[in-house]
């Protein structure tokens, strides 16, 4: 005996047609009513409300979504750095009081607590009455 010689123990099934014919019956596999059943049926999707509640872009470079920046006080400055130390994100990351991926949306010190170091403070923004207290205690700005 050879390959082509064997032959099946069982037969192949026959699908079974419904009295109008066609391979599914009645709903044909949608199921029964609603939306979903129906010809031509489309379901909005469901990322569009969340693109819909989006403010809408206003002129050149608007940015509805930005990211603030990461706010210091200056109580923390005062707590964890020593006299003349420079003073910018970098250090500011070095010292754990920010998170590296924070590091990109900037540094922000604000005017909470008093400033008695003279230290030297650059790439960071600050409030005006920041900038008062920092001149007052003799730090310097660059």
């Amino acid at each position: 005996m050879q390959v082509h010689e064997l032959k099946r123990t069982n037969r192949n099934k026959k699908s079974r047609q419904g009295g109008r014919g066609g391979k599914r019956g009645k709903t044909s596999g949608r199921g029964t009513k609603g939306q979903k059943a129906r010809a031509g049926r489309k379901i909005r999707p469901e990322i569009r409300d969340l693109i819909k509640r989006l403010p809408k872009k206003r002129g050149y470079a608007f940015s509805s979504v930005k990211e603030k920046p990461v706010i210091i006080n200056l109580k923390d400055i005062e707590k964890n750095f020593k006299d003349g130390e420079e003073v910018n994100p970098e250090s500011i990351q070095k010292i754990g009081l920010i998170s590296k991926k924070n590091l990109k949306r900037g540094v922000k010190i604000l005017s909470e607590g008093d400033l008695t170091k003279k230290v030297v403070i650059s790439n960071c923004s600050f409030s005006s009455k920041t900038k008062e207290k920092i001149e007052k205690s003799g730090s310097k700005i660059g």
